[in-house]
């Protein structure tokens, strides 16, 4: 599989894609993320941010979406709104770090520069056994626990003292 983003370039962060608040004053939109080669079964597909970075002892989860239909091939700039933005139809934002189904941005504490893992997962079932109500993590255990395959993207960003 090939993960990609023509909003991402040379995987950097644009403004856009930073959280808006916390000391930050992005956008808060979600990339636009573009897919090809999901193997064979494939079924729906999972996609997540992730700061491996972050100063919590256990990184940090910025969006997670799953149930993503299996003929879907990209996510739009903005799909990760708090109301679903423009996802595929029953797809399904889990709870991130911040308590929101939605995109969180961005942020790292000033003069660090963080890695934001964005991944697609292909999933053999076209439905997790979950809902809005489960937590990034717990859809990362069933993306990380069942994929077909997957593909990534890291985009690093960073904030001045």
């Amino acid at each position: 599989m090939r993960l990609f983003s023509s909003d991402v370039e040379s995987g950097i962060l644009e403004p856009d894609q930073v959280l808006a608040g916390f000391g930050c004053d992005g956008a808060n939109r979600s990339p636009a993320l573009a897919w090809t080669g999901a193997p064979k079964g494939t079924a729906s597909f999972v996609v997540s941010a992730y700061d491996p970075d972050a100063p919590t002892g256990s990184g940090f989860w910025h969006w997670s979406v799953f149930n993503i239909p299996a003929s879907a091939t990209f996510l739009p700039e903005g799909a990760g709104q708090i109301g679903g933005g423009r996802l595929p139809e029953g797809s399904i934002q889990a709870r991130n770090d911040l308590s929101l189904n939605a995109y969180s941005g961005a942020c790292p504490p000033p003069g660090r520069s963080h890695r934001y893992i964005f991944t697609v997962f292909a999933m053999p079932e076209a439905v997790l056994p979950l809902d809005e109500t489960a937590s990034a993590a717990l859809v990362g255990f069933f993306a990380n626990t069942s994929a077909l395959g997957r593909a990534s993207l890291t985009a690093t960003y960073g904030r001045a003292e």
